[in-house]
């Protein structure tokens, strides 16, 4: 039996479906946003949904921007011969934080898993491999050290070696089955660092 009128308990409900967001953490949200005033909802709300109608993918690297370039993409003093290629936005953002890394990203959103039916075809590698027609002397593969993330470095690694571009891993240092976004910045600085060719 729920102790909530309806509107709580959907709002709980919906909550709860956030990434990182449990039961209790969910009601706490509820009711923080029932107690907070009308216009903060409305521009919460709003912005939102102006997020979600503006945000898309960057033409160049497929971090998520609302503009048709990212600003890494588009910053002329970035080194575009060296290319990073990360699984996600957060990992990118990840080593940004660092504020070493001077080359540009290239993002797959996922990795490769069979387990949960996805395939190469499913994340960006055939637009990276697109990329490496231009000048590119180096591709840093910094996908997680997980299972997924292994396979994808090899798998992309084998793809870009016949090309003749020199392929790099990142070094240990990242915990085997760590994702890189909760990783703090010295860590993700020393296996920059002391990346490996593959």
């Amino acid at each position: 039996m729920s102790m909530y009128s309806g509107h709580i308990d959907k709002l709980i409900e919906e909550l709860a479906g956030l990434p990182g967001i449990g039961a209790k953490s969910a009601q706490r949200l509820a009711f923080h946003f029932l107690n907070m005033s009308e216009d903060r909802v409305n521009k919460f709300a709003r912005t939102i949904l102006e997020a979600k109608q503006n945000v898309r993918y960057c033409k160049t690297c497929f971090t998520l921007t609302d503009q048709e370039e990212c600003p890494v993409c588009s910053n002329a003093k970035r080194n575009h011969r060296l290319i990073m290629v990360v699984e996600n936005t957060r990992d990118l953002t990840a080593y940004e934080k660092t504020g070493r890394f001077e080359g540009v990203y290239h993002v797959l959103h996922g990795a490769i898993s069979p387990m949960l039916g996805i395939g190469p075809n499913d994340i960006k590698i055939k637009e990276l491999i697109e990329r490496l027609h231009d000048d590119v002397d180096e591709v840093i593969i910094a996908t997680n050290s997980s299972l997924e993330g292994e396979t994808t470095a090899m798998y992309i690694s084998k793809l870009i070696k016949p090309i003749g571009v020199k392929v790099t891993r990142i070094a240990s240092g990242v915990p085997v089955g760590g994702d890189l976004e909760y990783i703090d910045e010295v860590t993700l600085l020393r296996a920059l660092e002391g990346r490996i060719e593959l």
